[in-house]
């Protein structure tokens, strides 16, 4: 056997037949190396949903692969001696083959890329990384934006992208005059809800995805979720049908919806794109460009499309840049010193907390949950709690179907539970169940009001945002952002403090919001 000149890893978040990694590739030279690892799936006990999905998506891309005629190790979870670990498969592989060289797309996690460096090291090589052209920015230049600055704010970032690529600009303004429409951005539904929204993208599960379908039930038998829902895109062709429905169906009323809530509705507006993002069956330059032309075609308002793109545009590429920059010690960080442990229900969704329930049963059900009841719902219950960020952390990169460590990290423990500081948001997201009735979260149905901070019908929300702001009242002081809240903290006399520490240690011992 000829040896291999180039052995070009691809990982399970790296499905693009244009990547990198690929320039120059010879069929008759290179080879291209890819491995399901039961190791992936266990470090964090990732849900079913989340299983699949990468598992189908993979196993597609080696079809695509091969019928591209690039010649493909694929090592899959039921091979019999599958050794259990991206390492442990990388390195049978390179005693095998001896490449000349090895080489990979950026990857989106820290873990995988030092346990994979030190692989290629072992083997006495140098394991080659190329850019990721998925993305509008390079870790480089965020670097740069980054140097010398004490906080990292996504407007700043943003707008430099923007200019930089034209997007929503002209003649060097912001189309609209204005950089961003979050005033625009913000209802809710009302009472009467969303009405007839949109049905969901779905792609009925064809032989090969059933096959992982049922490894997953057999193999994951014990982890958390149900499949009878899966539907999401797992190739290319499904990825761009999905960004078509978007654009036609959900963009025009994005904007104005995307932070609303209700209950028993998991989709609304939203995109549900964010997993083929992640796994690169698309790329950011299109689903931008896509959305920009439906603007510009009248199809669909600035307002939306703005917020859409800055999404895209601004959020992703930012908290790559936190990510990148940051680890690995970002991953650490406990900026309040949370100490607490996840509520055993956040596995389960028996709580009694009418919001709550609804977003982790839609969650484990689904592998999904739009990023205002990640972040104002589950997130902002965890913080409020006290719960360790490494903890919360854990649980969306194993329930989400769309985590990738490189975007999950920083939007829970920077954005959502404050770890870092301060270094992504400008002061906690803290807030009490009173948003949460705004927005549309099922508080007429609960037993609990969003008003009332003590007695037995006191809403857990508003009890522990009363109790966070007391734990925190010297360390909030000097936010500047935080002035108000805490002057009302300090108007609290000692009887109505002590009623409120005395709920909130109900709650975090779970004598209150549990289900029985």
């Amino acid at each position: 056997m000829n040896r291999v000149r180039n052995l070009v890893i691809v990982l399970g978040d790296q499905l693009d037949l244009e990547a990198a990694a690929f320039d120059g590739f010879e069929p008759g030279q290179d080879a291209v190396w890819m491995a399901e690892a039961a190791e992936e799936s266990t470090h964090i006990w990732s849900c079913k949903q989340r299983i699949a999905l990468f598992l189908a998506a993979m196993r597609h891309f080696a079809e695509a692969l091969r019928a591209a005629g690039r010649t493909l190790h694929y090592r899959r979870l039921d091979d019999a001696d599958n050794r259990g670990s991206l390492a442990a498969e990388l390195a049978a592989t390179l005693g095998h083959l001896k490449p000349q060289r090895v080489v990979m797309t950026a990857p989106g996690d820290w873990r995988v890329w030092q346990s994979l460096k030190s692989v290629v090291e072992a083997a006495g090589m140098a394991l080659e990384i190329c850019e990721d052209r998925h993305f509008f920015s390079t870790v480089r230049e965020f670097a740069e934006h980054a140097r010398g600055r004490k906080s990292l704010r996504l407007e700043y970032f943003y707008r430099e992208l923007r200019k930089r690529h034209g997007v929503l600009m002209r003649d060097g303004q912001p189309v609209g005059g204005q950089w961003n429409f979050d005033a625009d951005n913000r209802a809710a539904f009302g009472s009467g809800g969303p009405g007839a929204v949109p049905p969901r993208a779905t792609f009925p599960p064809d032989a090969l995805t059933r096959q992982v379908i049922a490894l997953v039930e057999e193999r994951f038998a014990q982890h958390p979720g149900r499949l009878a829902s899966f539907g999401w895109p797992v190739t290319r062709e499904q990825a761009q049908d999905a960004l078509r429905a978007f654009i036609e169906e959900r963009l025009p009323l994005f904007g104005r919806y995307q932070d609303a809530l209700w209950p028993g509705e998991a989709w609304l507006y939203h995109s549900h794109l964010s997993a083929a993002l992640n796994l690169k069956l698309l790329s950011a330059r299109e689903v931008v460009l896509a959305a920009e032309a439906a603007y510009h075609a009248g199809l669909a308002p600035l307002p939306s499309v703005e917020g859409f793109i800055r999404q895209i545009l601004g959020w992703r590429e930012y908290v790559r840049g936190v990510y990148w920059t940051q680890m690995p010690g970002y991953a650490e960080r406990n900026a309040l010193e949370a100490r607490a442990e996840l509520p055993a229900w956040y596995w389960t969704g028996n709580t009694d907390m009418a919001c709550l329930r609804d977003a982790i049963t839609q969650t484990l059900e689904h592998g999904y949950a739009h990023h205002i009841q990640r972040l104002m719902v589950t997130g902002l219950f965890a913080l409020l709690l006290g719960v360790r960020p490494q903890r919360v952390h854990e649980w969306y990169l194993s329930v989400y179907v769309d985590a990738v460590e490189w975007v999950e990290l920083p939007n829970t423990l920077g954005m959502s539970q404050y770890g870092d500081g301060g270094l992504m948001a400008s002061k906690p997201y803290a807030a009490t169940g009173k948003y949460i009735e705004r927005m549309g979260g099922g508080c007429a149905r609960c037993r609990y009001h969003p008003a009332q901070r003590t007695g037995e019908r006191a809403c857990p929300y508003t009890t522990l945002y009363w109790d966070f702001l007391m734990r925190h009242e010297k360390r909030l002081a000097g936010n500047a952002r935080m002035a108000l809240q805490v002057k009302n903290v300090a108007r609290l006399d000692g009887d109505e403090r002590m009623a409120i520490a005395q709920r909130a240690e109900a709650i975090r011992d779970g004598r209150v919001g549990a289900s029985a």
